[in-house]
């Protein structure tokens, strides 16, 4: 029998998590199982994700009734106790994981409001709360890597708070959230406090850069009178964000495996490893396994829908590939730029939809859990 290909990814320095989190996953067991038999080994949440598990549900219906018998009646509040109830229980079943991984792995990320994702003060705030209220060490608090994101970042990584960077999509913003990141640790340092505890990842969003792109070069295929204009466009359809991942992989060897981060790491700093998001094939003329094959690299992580993990369970192959073809990626995104699809525009873009997606599930949700508080009065 084949040893199982997402096992086969731990062993190659790729750590697997769970791009979902719900009540049922965890009174079910299926959390354990994926833990135990495909050596997953994180979990990652988000606004979107919230809405899927709750909206729609009677699974949160007893806690929910629950927190307004504590008087509780702000949506958000509302929210907030059943997320973290949710957060905290799958950080205790990936607790061993965290332990036998020496505090590598086995973390459970939890997002600030999406509302706050361009307010630093605020942003910092409510990581401090979150972070405080669950109060665990496999917990990762997410923070959206916009302009005001980086300060707070900063911050709470001198406070000790384990951050989990998200919607990363360009390159040149990575490289000042790992500065950000070194700088908090530099100040804590100059503080006299202990940083060995410290863990941080940086989610670099894969298959949505492709989404976007793609439909840039239709764009321009379609207004072109050139054949073999046309033909050299196609041929760049579907490569962008794995030459973007790749570069950017690039860029963390340059940062954290240079002199840049070698004083807080004799000081005992952690690496802030690249965790690859948005993997999950989105256009189905591509491989459902595309956004794992294509991108397998030492001292990453890579957190994939349930579907994607069925999926790459059944076909996938683990081989290290994030050193093929590495020295084209730039190429790549210099081609496309040559053609008027610059991939920091891109990046702009999809930073701005992000943001406002996870804003529109939050806001979707409170909403909602304000249904279900006003229903549970009248019936």
């Amino acid at each position: 029998m084949n040893e199982n290909p997402l096992r086969l990814l731990n062993h190659l320095g790729q750590s697997v998590w769970l791009d979902y989190l719900g009540r049922e996953i965890i009174d079910s067991g299926k959390l354990k199982k994926l833990i135990d038999e495909d050596s997953l080994s994180g979990v990652t949440s988000n606004p979107t994700i919230f809405q899927k598990a709750i909206s729609g549900s009677t699974d949160y219906d007893r806690k929910l009734k629950a927190l307004i018998d504590k008087d509780i009646s702000d949506a958000k509040e509302l929210f907030l106790g059943l997320a973290i109830d949710d957060i905290s229980d799958a950080a205790d079943i990936l607790w061993p994981v965290y332990e036998s991984t020496g505090g590598k792995d086995g973390f459970v990320s939890i997002e600030v409001s999406p509302d706050l994702a361009f307010d630093t003060g605020e942003t910092i705030e409510e990581a401090r709360h979150l972070f405080s209220t669950i109060g665990k060490k496999n917990i990762l608090v997410k923070v959206p890597a916009t302009e005001p994101g980086l300060p707070a970042i900063e911050q709470l990584t001198s406070e000790g708070i384990n951050i989990n960077v998200t919607l990363l999509f360009s390159v040149n913003r990575y490289a000042k959230v790992a500065e950000a990141y070194i700088k908090g640790l530099e100040k804590r340092v100059s503080e006299g406090k202990p940083i060995h505890e410290i863990r941080s990842v940086a989610s670099f969003f894969v298959s949505r850069v492709d989404t976007l792109t793609d439909k840039l070069i239709e764009d321009k295929i379609n207004v072109s009178s050139s054949a073999d204009e046309k033909e050299t466009l196609r041929g760049l359809c579907g490569k962008a964000a794995v030459a973007n991942a790749k570069y950017a992989y690039k860029k963390y060897e340059e940062i954290f495996l240079g002199d840049r981060f070698s004083s807080v790491k004799e000081k005992g700093a952690n690496i802030q490893r690249l965790l690859w998001g948005s993997t999950g094939t989105k256009n189905p003329d591509y491989s459902d396994v595309k956004y794992i094959e294509d991108i397998i690299a030492p001292n990453t992580v890579n957190t994939l829908p349930e579907k994607t993990i069925n999926a790459f369970r059944d076909h996938g192959k683990a081989v290290v590939t994030i050193y093929n073809m590495m020295n084209g990626a730039e190429a790549t995104l210099a081609e496309l730029k040559s053609h008027g699809i610059d991939i920091e525009e891109v990046a702009d873009q999809l930073e701005k939809e992000g943001v406002k997606s996870f804003s529109d599930s939050f806001f979707a949700l409170l909403k909602e859990i304000e249904e279900k508080r006003k229903s549970f009065f009248v019936r």
